[in-house]
């Protein structure tokens, strides 16, 4: 069994509504290298899509919010298989970059993606024995 994302938490609130300045420009990248899958497009009351992977959905919509200031955070199973999933997508990434987070009184293993788009994604693995 390889990564799994098990949770998604928007940095704003609402994973379901995340800017982007152009979503026909941002999805490839989501589909391509964090390997999403549309589900569901819509125009009303603005371009958005839906997309999911194992067991979250995250919304992209063209909100006229500033993608800069948000993004998602996601609960990982095996992040290091996640991190050799998302480099053979063709991430460009080092190891280096994981980090040791304190959450809730838990430890968590992270790394952090910022999409073309400028939303900011946290990818983290709960420690055990933390």
């Amino acid at each position: 069994m390889g990564a799994t994302l098990e949770k998604a938490f928007g940095y704003q609130g609402d994973p379901m509504n995340l800017p982007v300045p152009d979503l026909a420009a941002a999805l490839p990248f989501y589909e391509d290298r964090f390997g999403f899958r549309v589900i569901s497009r819509g125009d009303t009351p603005c371009r958005s899509a839906v997309l999911a992977r194992d067991q979250v959905q995250i919304g992209l919509a063209e909100n006229g919010g500033d993608s800069s200031q948000d993004g998602c955070a996601f609960h990982v199973k095996d992040l290091d298989a996640l991190f050799a999933e998302l480099r053979v997508r063709g991430l460009q990434k080092e190891l280096g970059e994981f980090g040791i987070e304190e959450h809730d009184d838990a430890a968590w293993r992270v790394f952090y993606v910022v999409a073309p788009d400028g939303l900011c994604y946290w990818f983290g693995e709960r420690q055990s024995g933390h």
